[in-house]
């Protein structure tokens, strides 16, 4: 189970993973993230996939604009952060452009090794069959979703849809399964991180771990953390 802690000045890890922030979203909680990533220190940031909801940055709110004039800021060599963005199925279009306004390299997957370990980040969409043989579905069905949120600012109605379905759990435990064998034979990796489910998770395949991040547009939020020990963790943030 996720651990559910507010960190404070005195927080350090080695790596801080985020997913599914949506920018632009009205249910998107830039401005709780922007206050957990100042309120700790990391040596890498990496921003895995769907940091923007779509296209219209005309959507984007204040906090918004704040969370990625920090991400600027943080991108600066000076700074020591290795600060990465893992293009999101929900990024396309986006991510070539403001890549270099931000600073911030833009990769399909990233990979490093710390700790002993080769890792990977991957955003998942690509393990994903549905939404790209049912585009227009998946955009209704992604409208209702978020839709669904925004009424119920609590999130339990969306919390329960995630718990309950049937299909979204079938979905998550495909992306992680298909995810930790593509890192294996690909890569060779012994972690493997995705998103895109919205939905935070830990398992084992075929002796490859695999983490989900969650996302930002959930209340808790979810996130991901290696510490200067090498040891990972789902975190959540109230």
């Amino acid at each position: 189970m996720p651990s559910t802690i507010v960190p404070d000045h005195d927080t350090e890890v080695d790596t801080i993973i985020v997913s599914d922030i949506h920018l632009g979203s009205d249910v998107s909680r830039s401005s709780r993230l922007l206050e957990l990533l100042r309120s700790c220190t990391y040596h890498r940031l990496i921003l895995n996939g769907d940091v923007f909801d779509d296209l219209n940055f005309n959507r984007l709110s204040k906090d918004d604009w704040k969370f990625l004039s920090y991400i600027r800021r943080m991108s600066n060599p000076r700074r020591g952060v290795d600060v990465v963005w893992v293009v999101g199925n929900h990024d396309g279009g986006v991510a070539e452009i403001l890549s270099h306004l931000l600073g911030v390299p833009v990769h399909e997957e990233y990979l490093w090794e710390s700790h002993g370990r080769r890792h990977l980040a991957i955003h998942g969409h690509q393990f994903d069959k549905w939404i790209n043989d049912h585009v227009i579905v998946t955009a209704v069905a992604s409208w209702l979703y978020l839709l669904l949120q925004k009424m119920d600012p609590e999130h339990r109605m969306s919390r329960w849809v995630k718990r309950t379905s049937k299909k979204w759990l079938r979905l998550s435990d495909k992306v992680g399964h298909d995810a930790a064998v593509y890192g294996r034979k690909q890569h060779e990796a012994d972690v493997v991180f995705c998103g895109h489910t919205h939905h935070a998770t830990e398992t084992s395949v075929d002796g490859v771990r695999y983490f989900n991040s969650g996302c930002w547009t959930d209340k808790p939020s979810q996130y991901v953390t290696i510490d200067l020990q090498g040891e990972i963790r789902i975190q959540e943030c109230l």
